[in-house]
């Protein structure tokens, strides 16, 4: 089974939040309280979207976080890397060196790829607008 980390999870409800917001900026400890996701876990979050630029990060005062983009040009392949490394489903499916112990040896070497690719472009074409769903309110999450 291929499965996403909770944290990715969390990403997604934290990005359908401000997403609601529509460029306006939302503090971490807001963002907390109204998803019911716990402030280091938002924290987290919010500082491996930042480095990839889905996400910006505005000091100060009135300072917060806000999306970098629009939803519909975010997509859920920038997430899973954001959240989770390069999408490989297979060890022989990572970028550069393998840590496989029969990676000489394998008949299966290349064909993983093709998979990877197909999963890669299908996740490609999916938007963050198209996993949005409304937030408002606490839920408890954790």
């Amino acid at each position: 089974m291929i499965k996403l980390s909770k944290l990715s999870d969390y990403a997604i409800v934290v990005l359908s939040r401000l997403a609601e917001e529509k460029g306006e900026v939302l503090a971490m400890v807001t963002l907390s309280a109204e998803t019911g996701i716990p402030e280091p876990t938002v924290s987290k979050v919010l500082k491996l979207l930042s480095r990839q630029k889905i996400v910006v990060s505005i000091r100060g005062a009135n300072g917060g976080y806000m999306l970098d983009r629009s939803p519909k040009d975010i997509t859920v392949t920038e997430l899973i890397t954001a959240l989770e490394g390069p999408i490989a489903l297979t060890e022989c499916a990572k970028d550069g060196h393998t840590d496989c112990m029969i990676d000489s040896l394998c008949p299966l070497k290349g064909g993983w790829n093709k998979v990877n690719i197909a999963v890669k472009e299908a996740l490609d074409k999916v938007a963050l607008a198209d996993l949005l769903v409304p937030v408002r309110g606490k839920r408890k999450l954790a």
